[in-house]
């Protein structure tokens, strides 16, 4: 199947001719479904705490120690592909949607109008107009969202990326200090960081805080192969094998190498301006609350059941705080081995028919069922009226606890289903292909962390996913 050529450029990429093999074998014999159980619901895996409660909660992180070790991470790599593909359609055939009308009509509203009109000649024409957005001007097409400026205020423009410097300044400062970390892509890592270098003092300034800022990328040896419909590795026209980037599953290997004792996890565009941050700041205190106050009493389970103590309040433990359904036969070794694991609590927000995925209950091979977030396409297509039944969406809003109650890091590989990865079609020169995603980065990666549910209120969730929504009240 491969050539002496092939394997050298498989390690290249830091892959075996093994590795490899294992890829192609997972396109032929596909990825089983998830175990869904029902979704999760009030009551019924999610928290939904009253005011009080998220009072204590948020006071509980409010009161953390001064040494807390806190890093915010923000997967920003991705390009804005799907922000403007209205605007590259318009460009191909002159098809005025209704986003192009919106985007045209209110061309001055948007945060990056003072920029792209310094660009534009006097009189420029709407195909002038959009082609200096995507194309040789601004460039958005080709940049990633954290790069794209997303709201004004009186004193300057914010691009999305700024905006996660005062998120941090607010509610991840530790000692002073704020330690933020992206992932970007190679081609834009120089851009980012001339970026925050030039911004970064004016938010330590305001804030009163210093900002430790490092990147990572995606690793080469994260990447998968391409295969064409018969499932034979695709070729390019130079005769080359094609590797494809796995998506954000790859990115639980910069996870893991991330030394922090809260990590605190949001994508890049889920962002909102100063005067409508006070929910975000508020409850990702509480969900950090929420984390602190179960790892207390999970080290303490841990602790006790390691000294041979009665296994029946660890068992309580983890069916009532940390949504796990035990098997009717359970003994001392499975109770350890559910409690030492990495923790997370994952804000959900009610389904308001935003696209993607949501809380489930899931059914897992060592006959317990727990709290898994789960994407359409892991649900089989006879299960898929469970989908309907849905009143949460995941907002990829986490706060991870990655160390053992011994501090050590655990070693995150260990925690992933393999199993959850997914095939996807794509294209590559006009040709069609087969693409491996990796379990997805908060989905089937952190399968085996122990994991909540809490409701977060909807104003914590502004997600640009087209260059409309930068018109949207929580944007404007």
């Amino acid at each position: 199947m491969f050539t002496p050529e092939d394997i050298s450029q498989i390690e290249a990429h830091g892959l075996t001719r093994e590795a490899a093999e294992r890829q192609i074998e997972d396109f032929k014999r596909g990825f089983p479904y998830l175990r869904a159980v029902r979704p999760a619901s009030a009551g019924d895996g999610i928290l939904r705490l009253d005011g009080a409660q998220a009072d204590r909660a948020q006071a509980r992180y409010d009161a953390r120690p001064e040494g807390l070790g806190i890093v915010k991470f923000v997967p920003a790599s991705g390009a804005a592909t799907r922000m403007f593909r209205e605007l590259y359609a318009f460009l191909a055939d002159g098809r005025r949607t209704e986003g192009i009308v919106q985007l045209l009509g209110c061309i001055e509203r948007f945060a990056f109008w003072p920029e792209l009109r310094a660009l534009l000649p006097d009189g420029a024409d709407e195909r002038t107009v959009v082609e200096t957005i995507v194309g040789r001007g601004l460039g958005y097409g080709s940049l990633p969202k954290g790069l794209v400026t997303f709201h004004r205020y009186p004193e300057a423009c914010r691009k999305a990326v700024e905006e996660h410097l005062v998120e941090g300044a607010e509610y991840a400062a530790s000692g002073g200090r704020v330690r933020l970390h992206f992932t970007v892509s190679p081609e834009h890592l120089s851009r980012f960081g001339e970026l925050l270098a030039e911004r970064a003092p004016y938010y330590e300034r305001r804030y009163g805080v210093r900002y430790e800022i490092d990147f990572s990328v995606q690793k080469p040896s994260t990447d998968t192969l391409a295969v064409d419909l018969d499932n034979v590795p695709f070729r390019t026209e130079e005769g080359t094998l094609l590797f494809r980037p796995a998506g954000h599953g790859a990115l639980i290997e910069n996870l893991a190498e991330i030394d922090a004792d809260l990590i605190f996890i949001k994508n890049i565009d889920n962002v909102t301006t100063d005067a409508r941050r006070g929910d975000t700041i508020r409850y990702k205190k509480v969900l950090a609350g929420v984390l602190l106050d179960l790892q207390e009493r999970l080290f303490a389970h841990l602790d006790a059941l390691e000294r041979g103590g009665d296994p029946g309040p660890a068992a309580r433990f983890l069916e009532e705080s940390l949504c796990v359904k035990l098997p009717a036969r359970y003994d001392a070794a499975l109770l350890r081995s559910l409690l030492d694991r990495p923790l997370r609590v994952c804000g959900m927000v009610r389904n308001e028919g935003e696209p993607g995925g949501g809380p489930f209950w899931v059914a897992n091979a060592d006959d317990t069922e727990s709290l898994q977030i789960a994407e359409s396409n892991q649900i089989a297509p006879q299960e898929r009226a469970l989908l309907g039944q849905a009143t949460y969406f995941n907002p990829v809003d986490l706060v991870c606890a990655t160390r053992d109650r011994k501090g050590r890091r655990y070693d995150l590989a260990r925690f992933v289903d393999p199993a959850t990865g997914f095939i996807s079609v794509k294209s590559s020169g006009g040709r069609e292909l087969r693409a491996l995603e990796l379990p997805g980065l908060w989905n089937g990666a952190m399968a085996h962390w122990n994991t909540v549910f809490v409701e977060v209120p909807v104003t914590t969730f502004s997600p640009v996913k087209v260059v409309g929504d930068l018109l949207r009240p929580e944007h404007q």
